[in-house]
C-alpha cells in the first residue's frame, strides 16, 4: 500500500506476489535461521512486523549461561581463526560482497518485513555491506601488516609493529539499521583475526541471522560468529562480562551504561550514541538541491536514523525561497507498504516509537509551534505510520528542541550570521553528524572545522561521509567514543605489539665506559638526532 500525505491511499498489494506472505508461507525457512542462535532455557519471544503487526518468528531466548557456551565456543574458533594467513580471511570478505549483492532480493524483502523500511532505504544497507566488505578486503594487507618503526639507534635497533587480535569481539546492534549495523562492524573484527558473539536487536533479529547465514556462504568457518537473542539488561550485559572487546550501538543513555560495565572489566568499547543532527543551508545554497538533500537527510528511515537530521538552520536570505521548495517536496513523499522501489518512505518501527513522535509533536504544537507539514499518524498506510513533519516555532522548553526524535520530525529556524548557525548547530550535548549546503566548497569545509560532530558532509545529507568507508565515522560528545569505518574501525579490534630487536651496542654502556660518560654520550646522540630532524 501506498499514499502521499493527502488522506487517500492507494489500494494493498497482491497478496499473492506480498513477501510477508510468502514468508509466512515458509515457516522452517525462517525457523532455520533462527535455530543459529545459542539458545537452551526453552523460552521463545516473538518480534512482529510493523507493516502489519503480524508475526515474524518466534525466537529462541538465551541466558547468561548460553552467552558464557557462546563465548567459549567462539574462543576455540578464534584461535584457529587467527592463524589462517590473511589474504585467507580477506577473502571470505570479497566472496560477500558477491553473495549479498547476487541475493539482494531475499534481503530486501527480510529488511522491510522487519524493520519497516522502503525498499531504497533498505538498499542502503545492503550496499553499505558490500561496500564495507570490499574496503576491507582489499586492504587487509595496509591496515594490519605488520610495520617496520623507528629504532632509538639508525640501523642498530629495529621496531616491529603487530596488530594482534583482542580474541573475541561483541557486538550489540540496534534495530533501525538491522543489516549493516549487524554486519559491517563485524567485518573488520573478523578481519583481523577475531570470533564475534552478537546479539541482534530483538525487534529485527531474523535480518541479522540472514547476514550471519551469508558469511557461511562466502566461506566463514563454523562457530566464529555466534548469535545470541535475548533482552539487553540480561544477554548484552552478559556479553559484555564475557568479551574482550564491545561494540554498542544505540541510545546515549544505555551507551553510558555499557562503558560502565566495559570500564570495570578493563576491556575496550565503541559506542555509537545519539544524535541531535543539524544542517546549516547558506545563503549561496544551491536551494533546489538543498531542499532535496534536506528531504532525504530527515526522511530516510522514516527519520530512524542516527545521522539523520533533525534541525535546519537556513540563512535570511533564502529561508522562504527554500521552504517553498522543502516543503513541496516533504508533501509529495509516498509512504508505502510496497515491496518495491515505489514508496518514499515507510513505516515506524514500534509503537512505543510512533508514541514518541506523536509525543513530540503534540508537545510543541501545544506550546505555540507551527506544523508546516504533515503531524499525524496515518493508521490508513499502516499501523505505525506517521507523516513526515516540518516545524517551526520550535523553542527550548519544548521536547523536540533538544531531545532526539527519532522519527520524520525536523525544526527549521533562521539564522542571520553563520557564527550564530554554527554556536546553535553545536548547542546542546549531542555530536554525530552535521550538513553543509553552500556553491563553495572551500568555505563549507572552513565552517565543517568549526562544528563538533565527528562527520561532516558538505551538499549531502549523510551519504557521503556514510558512504566513504575508508574515513571513520563516529561521534563527539555524547554521542560517543570511538570510530567505525577506516583504519580506526579496524585498529579498534587489535592490539598494537612492539616488538624492539638491539643489534651490536647494548642498551647500556659499553667498554669501560662509567655511567656519567654513557648519559653524556646519549646526550649528544640525541641533540644530533634533533638537528637531522629524527623523531
Amino acid at each position: 500500500m501506498s499514499a502521499q500525505l493527502g488522506p487517500e491511499a492507494a489500494p494493498s498489494a497482491d497478496p499473492e506476489h506480498d513477501p510477508i506472505a510468502t514468508y509466512a508461507l515458509d515457516p522452517a525457512r525462517v525457523r532455520r535461521l533462527t535455530e543459529q542462535i545459542v539458545s537452551t532455557t526453552g523460552e521463545h519471544s516473538t518480534s512482529t512486523a510493523p507493516f502489519t503487526g503480524q508475526p515474524v518468528a518466534s525466537l529462541p531466548v538465551s541466558s547468561p549461561y548460553d552467552v558464557a557456551t557462546a563465548v567459549r565456543r567462539a574462543r576455540v574458533a578464534q584461535a584457529s581463526w587467527a592463524r589462517v594467513p590473511l589474504d585467507l580471511r580477506a577473502q571470505v570478505l570479497l566472496r560477500l560482497h558477491d553473495v549479498v549483492l547476487e541475493r539482494q532480493d531475499e534481503l530486501l524483502d527480510m529488511i522491510q518485513w522487519e524493520a519497516g523500511k522502503a525498499r531504497k532505504h533498505a538498499f542502503e544497507e545492503v550496499a553499505h555491506v558490500a561496500l564495507t566488505a570490499r574496503y576491507y578486503g582489499l586492504t587487509s594487507s595496509r591496515h594490519l601488516a605488520s610495520r617496520r618503526g623507528l629504532g632509538l639507534y639508525p640501523a642498530l635497533t629495529r621496531v616491529d609493529v603487530n596488530r594482534i587480535p583482542k580474541g573475541v569481539v561483541g557486538i550489540i546492534s540496534p534495530w533501525n539499521y538491522p543489516l549493516t549495523m549487524a554486519l559491517s562492524d563485524g567485518l573488520p573484527a573478523l578481519l583481523a583475526g577475531n570470533a564475534v558473539v552478537h546479539k541482534p536487536d530483538s525487534q529485527t533479529p531474523v535480518t541479522a541471522l540472514l547476514g550471519i547465514e551469508l558469511l557461511s556462504a562466502a566461506g566463514l568457518p563454523a562457530d566464529l560468529w555466534q548469535p545470541v537473542y535475548g533482552d539487553g539488561s540480561v544477554v548484552g550485559s552478559a556479553i559484555i562480562d564475557n568479551v574482550d572487546y564491545i561494540c554498542f550501538t544505540g541510545s546515549t543513555k544505555t551507551g553510558r551504561g555499557v562503558g560502565v560495565q566495559a570500564a570495570e572489566r578493563l576491556i575496550g568499547a565503541s559506542l555509537e550514541l545519539g544524535g541531535k543532527n543539524p544542517m546549516l543551508v547558506l545563503h549561496d545554497a544551491d536551494l533546489d538541491r538543498a531542499a532535496e538533500g534536506a528531504v532525504r537527510a530527515c526522511f530516510s528511515s522514516a527519520g530512524q536514523l542516527c545521522v539523520s537530521m533533525e534541525r535546519l538552520y537556513v540563512a535570511d536570505q533564502v529561508y522562504e525561497p527554500f521552504m517553498r521548495r522543502f516543503t513541496a517536496r516533504v508533501q509529495a513523499q509516498r509512504l508505502s507498504t510496497a515491496f518495491d522501489y515505489s514508496g518514499d518512505m515507510g513505516s515506524l518501527i514500534s509503537a512505543a516509537q510512533l508514541e514518541t513522535v506523536e509525543t513530540h509533536v503534540e508537545d510543541a504544537r501545544a506550546k505555540g509551534a507551527t506544523v508546516v507539514t504533515g503531524g499525524r499518524a496515518r493508521p490508513d498506510v499502516g499501523p505505525l505510520f506517521y507523516e513526515p513533519t516540518v516545524l517551526t516555532g520550535v523553542r527550548p522548553g519544548m521536547t523536540c528542541f533538544a531531545d532526539e526524535t527519532f522519527g520524520p520530525v525536523v525544526s527549521v529556524y533562521r539564522f542571520a550570521d553563520e557564527r550564530n548557525a554554527v554556536a546553535r548547530a553545536n548547542d546542546g550535548g549531542y555530536g554525530l553528524n552535521a550538513s553543509i549546503y553552500t556553491r563553495d566548497g572551500r568555505r563549507g569545509r572552513a565552517l565543517a572545522r568549526q562544528l563538533r560532530c565527528g562527520t561532516v558532509n558538505v551538499n549531502e545529507g549523510y551519504a557521503a561521509t556514510f558512504a566513504s568507508v575508508d574515513s571513520p565515522m563516529g561521534g563527539m560528545r555524547q554521542s560517543g567514543l570511538g570510530r567505525r569505518q577506516g583504519a580506526e574501525g579496524i585498529h579498534r579490534y587489535t592490539d598494537a605489539q612492539s616488538v624492539a630487536t638491539q643489534r651490536v651496542l647494548p642498551m647500556r654502556p659499553v667498554l669501560g665506559m662509567s655511567e656519567e660518560r654513557y648519559a653524556r654520550t646519549l646526550t649528544a646522540t640525541l641533540r644530533l638526532l634533533k638537528k637531522l630532524r629524527r623523531p
